[in-house]
């Protein structure tokens, strides 16, 4: 008789589904990388269908020991997916991935698509999880490297300057549907050869930004160079609870701008800010296999690696 109960996730079932993410967090890296409100987020994103998309599994005490998702992209043919497993109930997870695999291939079909590129993030330090998911067909894809500055090490008393404005460069601040729409359009074609971007339309990506407790629209900034949009700085509160931190989510420069200093210049105003905020430092993620130098510029402004998150890539 199977002593476990499988159901869809609802949004109350944040704070177990927490715990479940803490307990393999601290397991493996030491530390719980998440907080409940990313997990609310996760639940209620546009996009997510609960009835679908998702399990949880209770055992036979109703203690959470599995959560498991797939998520489309957009109407891209890439989706996202995971599936966490309690340490002590191993046996769960060859069910649970079938489960989201049949899944990943139920929303191809349903998206028109002939196959898909399925991702799934994977802690560098978790060497069990990296063999499940290579025994379920995933080859290394790239990997992210988290930055991190600390203010107290980098500028006295914390404090840091804002940065002097490149020559003809003004920002604007998403408050206003027109800037937001601008600062999409220039998001779009920034990343379009990025590793695992999926193009959205506007409606898709305000929804989704929007909906998250960590967005702050002034912390979306578009810089325009002699009145052309040119760059865009997307800054949340992911990190400030926990890490006490600013977190720059974006940052990018469309092709004909680069090698200006904008994203120095950029950044530099996200640290800057964040300072002001009162916040302990800056964090983001940055593409080992950038395009673009990325990491060579954030390392020059002083950040460094504190983790570094491989993806793992299939093709069905």
């Amino acid at each position: 008789m199977d002593t476990y109960q499988f159901r869809r996730p609802r949004p109350e079932d944040a704070e177990a589904v927490f715990d479940l993410i803490r307990d393999c967090d601290v397991r493996v890296i030491g530390f719980v990388d998440a907080t409940v409100e990313d997990v609310a987020d996760e639940l209620d994103e546009p996009g997510f269908d609960r009835e679908r998309d998702g399990w949880l599994v209770h055992d036979a005490a109703g203690t959470l020991v599995g959560w498991a998702w797939a998520r489309r992209k957009g109407a891209s043919d890439q989706i996202d997916l995971d599936v966490v497993v309690r340490p002590g109930s191993e046996e769960l997870t060859d069910r649970l991935w079938a489960m989201v695999l049949d899944r990943a291939k139920e929303i191809t079909t349903e998206l028109g698509h002939e196959g898909a590129t399925l991702d799934i993030g994977v802690y560098r330090a978790d060497e069990a999880k990296r063999e499940v998911v290579r025994r379920h067909g995933f080859e290394s894809g790239t990997s992210f490297h988290r930055m991190r500055i600390d203010f107290a090490d980098a500028a006295p008393g914390g404090r840091v300057a804002a940065p002097e404005a490149p020559a003809g460069v003004t920002l604007h601040r998403g408050t206003t549907d027109e800037v937001r729409r601008r600062i999409h359009q220039v998001h779009q074609d920034s990343f379009a050869d990025h590793f695992g971007f999926a193009k959205v339309d506007f409606d898709d990506w305000f929804a989704r930004r929007d909906g998250s407790s960590a967005n702050d629209w002034e912390q979306a900034v578009l810089a325009e160079v002699d009145g052309q949009p040119a760059a865009v700085l997307l800054s949340n509160n992911q990190f400030a609870p926990d890490e006490q931190c600013g977190y720059v989510a974006t940052l990018g420069v469309l092709p004909a701008f680069r090698g200006l200093g904008l994203g120095r210049y950029l950044l530099r105003t996200a640290f800057a800010e964040d300072a002001a905020r009162g916040r302990k430092g800056t964090i983001l993620h940055v593409d080992s296999n950038n395009t673009t130098p990325a990491l060579g510029l954030y390392t020059s402004a002083g950040m460094r690696p504190i983790l570094v998150i491989d993806v793992w890539r299939r093709r069905i």
